[in-house]
């Protein structure tokens, strides 16, 4: 496992910008060039130090507070490479699942709002803890969106679930 002391000695890190950046030439790498690429299944940074491969969120952790995180990161604005220190924060699993984008395939402009074809209505559902919580049928489509916004307040979502960057 690679130390806080170890990163620093081979990269520097831009709060601002979320970059990692290489402090010495390293193989192929130069000096001054962005460490890293784009994982090609999951879309996130990945760095390889010392023949092991982490993901850059998790060494922002590392660079800024001294260790990794403990569970899960969350890219609050849902962009998976960008690795600002002000869009990252440590969530439990059932937190990050609080601030996800909305599903490429939604229809109703809003996530957990669907039109469901056996009853002719509008539903409105919400997951929490795993579980999915039906919240009801609508003949109107802002009914169901009113109802699923609400669902996210009471469970605490995110601001930023459902939104699409």
């Amino acid at each position: 496992m690679i130390t806080q002391e170890r990163l620093k000695e081979i990269l520097e890190y831009d709060l601002l910008t979320g970059l990692f950046t290489y402090k010495v030439s390293r193989g192929n790498k130069k000096a001054g060039s962005t460490a890293g690429s784009l994982h090609k299944t999951n879309g996130y940074i990945e760095i390889t130090i010392d023949g092991k491969s982490y993901y850059a969120h998790r060494l922002v952790f590392l660079f800024m507070l001294g260790k990794m995180p403990d569970d899960q990161v969350d890219h609050i604005n849902h962009i998976k490479e960008d690795n600002k220190w002000l869009n990252l924060r440590e969530v439990t699993a059932s937190e990050n699942h609080h601030n996800r984008a909305k599903n490429s395939n939604n229809t109703s402009g809003t996530a957990g709002v669907g039109w469901n074809k056996a009853s002719n209505k509008w539903y409105a559902a919400i997951y929490v803890e795993g579980k999915q919580k039906h919240l009801g049928y609508f003949t109107d489509l802002e009914e169901a969106i009113a109802e699923r916004k609400q669902a996210e307040i009471d469970y605490s979502f995110h601001p930023n679930h459902g939104k699409q960057y």
